[in-house]
């Protein structure tokens, strides 16, 4: 489990708090997703789990224990995350990217065991990569990166997964392929925290939506007590309709068209 606790995270020379005051638990067995405009302080959460922001007040524990007295080793057998943003310093070849999530199991000395290798071949399978296995990662695609370092995190096998906008540059089909993944990592019961712009796929497959607003929370709950077309106008500044998925009939988000001016 996840709990973030009163959290204020804060930048030098900025003039509001980028987390101010954040409570929410992203429970195992749940999917809890992260939601808001740009700026509204969702990966400054994320960097204060990481503990690679200044928490002003607060705290972010995994497993009861403050991530602040956690060794990086130990906090990476509790979570693995999936940044935004990473490039690695020199290709290598996609199967020994992915075995770098076995690390906080190995260590620096010890050799990969039966048990490793399992580790990451089911991992790139979950993560539809397997025929990837042996290109370089300076040869994939952004969809193909994409995949891959998520691919790395499920080889950790930690209890609770985080991943701040996973599926950007994916195409529809890998898109819904990952967040179908998502949904059944957690029903299988790991803590998902999953980040996202994508409100209509978050509406469809979040059993929590904390929705933020100027580094608060807005509003938190099920999809169909967050998605409400007064409030999500208010916070992005568009107009809006929700409608339902025809499918399963969850709320949906349509943008609309703003009157032209002659």
């Amino acid at each position: 489990m996840i709990r973030v606790s009163d959290l204020v995270v804060s930048y030098p020379r900025s003039g509001r708090n980028a987390v101010d005051g954040v409570t929410f638990v992203a429970a195992r067995g749940k999917l809890t997703a992260l939601a808001g405009p740009n700026g509204s302080g969702k990966s400054s959460i994320v960097r204060a789990l990481l503990g690679r922001a200044d928490v002003v007040k607060g705290s972010v524990a995994v497993a009861d224990s403050d991530v602040r007295t956690l060794s990086l080793t130990e906090l990476a057998r509790r979570v693995a995350v999936v940044p935004q943003r990473e490039e690695t310093t020199f290709p290598i070849q996609v199967r020994e990217y992915v075995g770098m999530g076995r690390y906080p199991h190995l260590g620096l000395w010890r050799a990969a065991t039966k048990v490793d290798d399992t580790a990451v071949t089911d991992a790139l399978g979950q993560a539809g990569v397997t025929d990837l296995a042996d290109r370089d990662t300076d040869a994939l695609s952004g969809g193909e990166w994409q995949r891959v370092r998520i691919a790395r995190a499920l080889a950790q096998k930690a209890p609770a997964l985080v991943l701040d906008e996973p599926t950007t540059f994916l195409d529809v089909a890998h898109e819904m392929a990952i967040f179908e993944l998502l949904s059944s990592l957690a029903r299988s019961g790991l803590a998902v925290l999953l980040v996202s712009h994508q409100l209509n796929l978050v509406a469809r497959f979040a059993d929590t939506i904390v929705l933020l607003n100027e580094g608060k929370i807005a509003i938190s709950g099920a999809p169909t007590d967050v998605m409400k077309a007064d409030r999500l106008e208010a916070i992005y500044g568009w107009p809006v309709v929700i409608t339902r998925d025809p499918a399963i009939g969850a709320p949906a988000l349509v943008p609309l068209r703003r009157p032209l001016t002659l």
